[in-house]
């Protein structure tokens, strides 16, 4: 299974957490691609891989400049994306909670309402918290990624 990962940044910082992901997790996936959200637009989901969100939050809880153009055409170029299989890594700062983490959070709240499958939560780091978000992320994305390569169990 390939995990891309689509980044939307304005000072890099998701795009360094997309590496450090790609370098420390190549054991997890047989092949993992980092791809800034420039230019891209939902055909990117047309694709059959795992998919995982990075994005920062920018303004008043907007989304990346570099992502404006993909977020857009989930709207402009709506279509059902029922095969998606997802997770999100949301940056953002507390300091401003009425907006926190709203960068991932609205790919998120688009991606389902298009039918794409959220796997586990959102995951949301605090730039005020003075951690580091790749060590952070990459911890994360490994337990993630052990939910969502494990074989689908079946109920009687």
């Amino acid at each position: 299974m390939k995990l891309k990962i689509l980044v939307g940044t304005m000072t890099s910082t998701a795009d360094y957490v997309a590496q450090a992901i790609q370098m420390d997790c190549a054991d997890v996936v047989e092949e993992i691609e980092v791809h800034l959200m420039d230019g891209l637009d939902i055909s990117v989901f047309d694709e059959d891989a795992l998919y995982l969100i990075c994005s920062s939050t920018y303004g008043s809880g907007d989304v990346p400049d570099n992502a404006r153009q993909l977020y857009d055409s989930l709207d402009s170029q709506p279509k059902y994306l029922g095969h998606v299989r997802y997770g999100v890594i949301a940056l953002g700062d507390r300091t401003y909670l009425n907006t926190f983490a709203f960068g991932g959070k609205k790919f998120d709240e688009r991606l389902q309402g298009l039918g794409a499958q959220r796997i586990g939560d959102v995951w949301c780091h605090d730039a005020s918290a003075g951690t580091m978000p790749e060590e952070l992320a990459t911890a994360w994305c490994r337990e993630w990624l052990a939910l969502a390569l494990a074989p689908a169990t079946t109920t009687a």
